[in-house]
């Protein structure tokens, strides 16, 4: 018998081992070698084990990047050798001046081809990383380039960042590694649906959400942000002995590292351009956003000879892309009344082409924002969109103001119930005071019968402007009161639609426990939250009856949205839905972990627009025993194809993995029961 099967010490260590070996394949490699639910079984036994003995609990243990209780504030840091900012070429033009540069310093012939390489500029949030003898020791912001913020508590989060080094040549002493922390395109997504569906302001764009996340006081908020880094520079070398850039770019990536792939050692400036002409069309394809490409000298014995120049090295540049921006009208500015009464100011534009899509209305988050924009009606105005998905303002072109202009007045009662809107103090965003009023009604019931919630067929926003209006419904309870004879006296609904809505919304009695708690529309808990929650806590009677303390306590859950739900839980009209619901036969099904199905061992990975949401198809493939993931490796099985699939199905074809269509997974989930 093993030291390991016997000793809680050993299994410890080797569970450690391992875990960091997997992470290393998923993030360094892109080649993971087990399943995501092969490697939550070891995770949890190394969580149990360091539970029963917390002496075994190291700071580099893969457990602790769940994120702490929160910080007071950030302490300074100052960097061994300074972060350096990059000079900027914009055009052909620039790139030459900088290649000549480079040559005169050098004392080099014209015609000689400098070797440079070429790396994606990642537009995320600039993070140097201490490693002490190979261990993270301390994590901070650029700053203003000499000191910066220390958020070592938040970087601990990210599980692409490595706690400690694999051997990849001499640790000994101080390595100060540079990279960029970002998030990708996807999970921008998701964050911003979970913020829209709460009534909280977007991001405008990945970066400002990285940013955010990294400057969390409260670590848990970070670590459920899912952000990735890439690793690029180094500031001091401890024992390290480098010759050339692409050598560092290869210590780092043996090191655990993850280095951006698409990097290029170019032989001279004409390689360079075709580099950066490339990217500048190809970058739609990528999954996170980039804003240019860098170029460095290759050698570090020239580099050295070159030096800097005020805070910028000679011997790098930062070749910028301009953004995809579009002139066009201002022609109104309505406002939007939310399910939680937050009222949203919404540009209605001039139709107009960008970025592949016709935009036609940009939100304008709130009251502030038009007037720090100086946002009027009847402007012209630059709008781009940002991290290619959300439409929005960049600049009001004043100098084309006819006089004509309107200001936008917040209005100061709801333009749909009539009663007083007010703005908190401290608060952004001005709410309608009624709670029952009408449009919050119907978004909240349409919410709760949406695809993520109970996913209830035939009920949409017409109908629910109906039964409101009707005041057949005035909650998500009272559709469990609704009978075909009284959906039969709405206008336009006949027998057999009201038959039809009956039967699904008789259907939707048994939800699971994480669909349901999305569906009730709590303010800050979305649809990753409300499963996080469901699985945390079994049953509903369970989240109904439990403290704050044991909110904060779950991982993931901030005190944002701990104190959203506890309020959301004691507040007297939900206890009434509560029992009317289960007066109604509505018993929501307990969570209980994922168990072994007829995909058991398969994974697939969801892209492009498809006609049923995502977290759906997900759903369905984890209830037959099988799993998702954001990414393609090797070890896929499934890619599902919506509209406008993009470089995850590139991906596919490159690794040779099978893909199917939405008809396909549909007829499969059928065949199989899901």
């Amino acid at each position: 018998m093993s030291d390991a099967a016997v000793n809680p010490g050993a299994r410890a260590v080797q569970l450690r081992a391992e875990l960091e070996e997997h992470n290393y394949n998923y993030y360094v490699l892109d080649a993971p070698t087990v399943t995501d639910a092969e490697y939550d079984l070891l995770f949890r036994e190394l969580e149990a084990l360091e539970r029963a003995h917390p002496e075994l609990v190291t700071a580099d243990s893969p457990t602790q990047r769940v994120g702490a209780a929160p910080a007071a504030e950030f302490s300074g840091w100052k960097h061994i050798v300074p972060m350096l900012s990059l000079g900027n070429a914009f055009g052909h033009e620039e790139l030459h001046e900088f290649d000549a540069r480079v040559k005169r310093a050098l004392e080099l012939p014209a015609e000689v081809d400098i070797e440079y390489v070429c790396e994606l500029k990642i537009d995320g949030l600039s993070m140097s990383l201490t490693y002490t003898d190979g261990t993270l020791t301390a994590a901070a912001t650029r700053g203003n380039g000499a000191e910066g913020e220390e958020v070592t508590g938040n970087i601990r989060t990210i599980r692409a960042i490595p706690l400690k080094l694999r051997p990849a040549g001499d640790l000994t002493g101080v390595l100060e590694l540079r990279g960029e922390v970002y998030l990708a395109h996807e999970e921008f997504d998701r964050i911003n649906r979970e913020r829209e569906e709460h009534d909280e302001p977007v991001f405008a764009n990945p970066r400002n959400a990285a940013a955010g996340a990294v400057r969390q006081l409260d670590s848990r908020i970070t670590a459920a942000r899912n952000l990735a880094f890439f690793s690029y520079a180094i500031g001091a070398t401890g024992a390290l002995q480098l010759e050339n850039h692409m050598q560092l770019l290869e210590f780092l990536r043996n090191a655990g590292l993850p280095v951006n792939p698409n990097i290029r050692l170019a032989k001279g400036l004409a390689e360079v351009q075709e580099f950066c002409d490339h990217w500048e069309s190809a970058r739609h394809s990528l999954s996170y956003d980039i804003d240019g490409v860098v170029i460095k000298v290759n050698s570090y014995a020239l580099q050295r000879q070159l030096g800097f120049v005020s805070r910028s090295p000679r011997w790098a540049i930062a070749y910028k892309y301009a953004p995809e921006q579009a002139e066009t009208e201002i022609l109104d500015i309505l406002v939007q009344v939310g399910r939680t009464g937050a009222i949203t100011p919404v540009a209605v534009m001039t139709p107009v082409l960008l970025a592949g899509s016709t935009v036609s209305r940009a939100t304008l988050h709130n009251e502030d924002e038009i007037r720090r924009k100086d946002i009027r009606i009847g402007d012209r105005v630059i709008i781009q969109k940002a991290g290619e998905v959300i439409p929005e303002v960049v600049r009001t072109l004043t100098e084309k103001r006819t006089g004509k202009e309107l200001e936008f007045i917040m209005p100061v009662t709801c333009p749909v119930c009539g009663h007083a809107v007010i703005r908190p103090d401290g608060e952004a965003v001005a709410r309608c005071t009624n709670i029952a009023c009408p449009a919050q009604n119907k978004q909240r019931i349409e919410h709760f019968v949406s695809r993520g919630a109970l996913d209830i067929q035939g009920i949409g926003p017409a109908l629910v402007e109906q039964l409101v209006e009707a005041e057949l419904v005035a909650d998500p309870a009272d559709l469990f009161t609704l009978t075909v004879e009284k959906l039969e006296s709405l206008e336009r609904m006949g027998r057999k639609s009201a038959e039809n809505a009956v039967a699904a919304i008789q259907g939707a009695k048994n939800p699971p426990l994480g669909r349901l708690l999305y569906g009730f529309g709590v303010r800050y808990m979305g649809s990753t939250v409300s499963d996080i929650l469901a699985a945390q806590f079994g049953s509903l009677e369970r989240i109904t009856t439990t403290t704050l303390e044991d909110l904060l306590a779950v991982p993931g859950i901030g005190p944002q949205i701990a104190t959203a739900v506890y309020e959301f839980f004691q507040q007297e009209q939900t206890a009434v839905l509560l029992q009317k619901l289960a007066d109604a036969g509505v018993t929501p099904q307990s969570a209980a972990p994922q168990g072994e199905g007829p995909l058991t061992g398969k994974t697939f990975v969801f892209t492009g627009a498809l006609s049923f949401a995502r977290e759906e198809g997900e759903r369905r493939v984890k209830a037959l025993g099988g799993k998702a993931s954001g990414s393609v490796s090797k070890n896929t099985d499934y890619v599902v194809l919506g509209e406008k699939a993009g470089s995850k199905a590139d991906k596919a074809r490159q690794l040779k993995v099978a893909t199917l269509d939405e008809k396909g997974f549909l007829e499969m989930m059928g065949e199989l029961g899901g």
